[in-house]
Formats: C-alpha cells, structure tokens, sequence
C-alpha cells in the first residue's frame, strides 16, 4: 500500500471548533481580516434583525448592516476587552447606527414636509400621501444640478449647516446659500408636478361612466 493510501485510510481528526469570542476580539484588534470575517458570520445576523425590528425597513436594516460592521472595523482599535464582551460592543454600535438612521428619516420627512410648502407658509394639496411626497422628493432630488443636489443631501442627511458645507466643499459661503434657495424652489416644482401627474394619471385610470339608452 502505498503512502498516499496510508494516508488517506488514516481516521480524520475531530473537526477544529470555532473561534471563541475573546480569539475572535484580539484578531479584530490585531486587523486579522479572516478574524473579522469571522466575526460578520458569527453577529451579522443579530445586527441585521435589530435593525430590522427598529426601522421596520428591510433596504435600511442592510444599510445599517454594513455600517456597523465597517465602523467596527475602523473602530476596531477603539475596541476594550475589559469593558465587555465583543459582541455588546457590536450591538452598542448598532443601537447607534440605528439612531443615526432613524434621524437621517426624521431629516427626510422634514424636508418633504418643506417642500410641500409654499414661501410664504401655505401648503398644497394636504391630502396627498405622505409615501407620495417621499418618492416624488427622491425623484426631483435625482434632478437637481449636482452642486445643488450636494449641498441639500449634505444639509439634510449630514445635518450640516451652510457654513460647515462651504467649509468642507471650499465653496463660497453665498454661493452654497444660493445652491439652496435654488434647489428648494426646484424640489418644490419637481414635486407639484409630480403630484399633478399622479393625479392626472388616477382620472386616466377612472372607469368610464357607460351611457344608458334612454
């Protein structure tokens, strides 16, 4: 018989267990990436289902995911094993992250809440959707020139302010302020006709009425 069939009859050993928690925490620390590939087995599930539970969103709750587990990595020197476990500190991030998505929301709902608003404080068509005004928001938002689309996703994702905007664009002050007024006027137009097509697009879809012989 030969070697290789010696070796192949041999009994396999017992299958390696996997990674304890604390192996599994100094790997991360130690920018191990099999270790942190490990890690995203073991909790990303837990993480994607409390996300899904708070934001009841599941595109969010995939969203949150992935800045959970990139901010652990990036964080990961932060990491200390004498304050908890591991995977607390991975939830703690989550509960985090989740905030910051339910907040970016609120910042979403606000601004079409704006939007649905003339200048001088009259709103329009106060029965429409809310779900509507968000769809129609995103779209007319996809449209803007791009200097205006930036400085309105900054203002209302990031939560800037327009000196902190011009500061990290290097764009004047006046100039983001003008990108502003310009690109709220447009969302407002983008959304009045979208609305009007929607509802021209319901009378479209109306039956009829069938003439009776008299």
């Amino acid at each position: 018989m030969s070697t290789k069939a010696r070796h192949s009859d041999a009994p396999a050993g017992p299958p390696a267990s996997p990674p304890d928690e604390e192996e599994l925490a100094r790997g991360l620390c130690a920018s191990d990436e099999i270790a942190f590939a490990a890690v995203y087995r073991r909790w990303g599930s837990l993480v994607h289902t409390l996300a899904s539970r708070s934001l009841g969103d599941p595109h969010e709750a995939e969203d949150v995911t992935q800045q959970v587990f990139i901010g652990a990595w990036r964080g990961r020197a932060g990491y200390r094993p004498e304050r908890g476990p591991l995977g607390a500190w991975l939830v703690g991030i989550t509960r985090r992250k989740i905030v910051d998505a339910l907040a970016a929301r609120t910042r979403r709902l606000a601004l079409a809440e704006s939007v649905a608003y003339d200048a001088d404080g009259r709103r329009h068509d106060a029965g429409v959707e809310e779900v509507l005004d968000r769809v129609l928001l995103v779209d007319a938002l996809s449209r803007l020139p791009r200097g205006q689309r930036e400085v309105l996703c900054m203002a209302f994702y990031e939560d800037l302010t327009q000196a902190q905007i011009a500061e990290r664009t290097g764009t004047p002050l006046g100039t983001v302020k003008s990108h502003t007024r310009r690109g709220l006027h447009r969302l407002r137009e983008g959304i009045e006709q979208g609305r009007a097509d929607e509802r021209a697009a319901a009378r479209e879809e109306k039956p009829h009425p069938t003439a009776h012989p008299s």
